[in-house]
């Protein structure tokens, strides 16, 4: 029988139940656990942890446990380069693209608006989203913890926040997202990109108070929606606004 003890660090600790919230505490492990093993199935998401120490050392999510083992387990650190130290990732994403599940699709509307390109299908499936994540490298988004402890998901989110907008300050600031905005760069439906048009190309599709009032459009190479700065754009560039001066 091999006993390991666990400390969880930061917000890590919101996935324990509150007894074993931010302190040490020792339990059984499984025959040839892994430490990636025993933090799910202590109920946090491998997708969640940026660093993981046994006895002080810097271990890969791999590590057989070993009776008497002391385990610290770290989320991502935001002021703290420790890349030299990471051993549980083979690499890190060079671009940020994300795959929300279904219950995101209005996080997934403002990252879009921000200029992320993210998936967002209200009839995704669990595997897919997975499959989606692994084959394009994407970012998982989700308030779904099982979702994240799927195997072939490396990178991924648990959202914590419940309202939209709390859901993408979250985001800026887990993630750094705020030097890497493109704003209104991508169709908030389609999520493909968006390109200037000339006023004169669809003037006839337009309403005739936004053909009196706005001379500059944009226009979706997909599903060819036109979008203008009125009020909507408006209350989207509020919304980021404050995001990126706080950054």
């Amino acid at each position: 029988m091999v006993t390991a003890t666990f400390r969880f660090y930061e917000e890590l600790n919101d996935f324990l139940p509150a007894e074993r919230r931010r302190l040490a505490f020792t339990c059984v492990c499984a025959r040839a656990a892994t430490c990636k093993h025993m933090i799910e199935a202590l109920g946090v998401p491998h997708t969640e942890v940026e660093l993981v120490l046994v006895n002080g050392e810097s271990v890969g999510f791999e590590r057989l446990l070993a009776d008497g083992d002391r385990v610290a387990v770290y989320p991502k650190f935001e002021t703290l380069d420790i890349s030299p130290l990471l051993k549980v990732r083979e690499q890190p994403l060079r671009v940020l693209r994300f795959v929300a599940d279904a219950h995101l699709g209005a996080l997934a509307h403002l990252l879009r608006m921000a200029g992320f390109d993210t998936l967002y299908d209200n009839q995704f499936r669990d595997e897919q989203i997975a499959a989606l994540a692994a084959a394009e490298g994407r970012i998982v988004l989700t308030r779904d913890r099982e979702l994240l402890k799927r195997r072939i998901i490396s990178h991924g989110c648990y959202v914590h926040a419940l309202k939209p907008a709390q859901q993408l300050r979250e985001l800026f600031e887990r993630l750094d997202l705020a030097r890497s905005v493109l704003p209104f760069s991508l169709c908030l439906h389609c999520n493909a990109p968006l390109h200037s048009v000339d006023k004169a190309q669809i003037v006839e599709q337009l309403p005739p108070a936004v053909r009196e009032h706005y001379q500059h459009f944009l226009t979706c190479e997909h599903c060819h929606r036109l979008f203008w700065e009125g009020s909507h754009w408006r209350s989207m560039q509020a919304l980021l606004e404050p995001l990126l001066n706080e950054a």
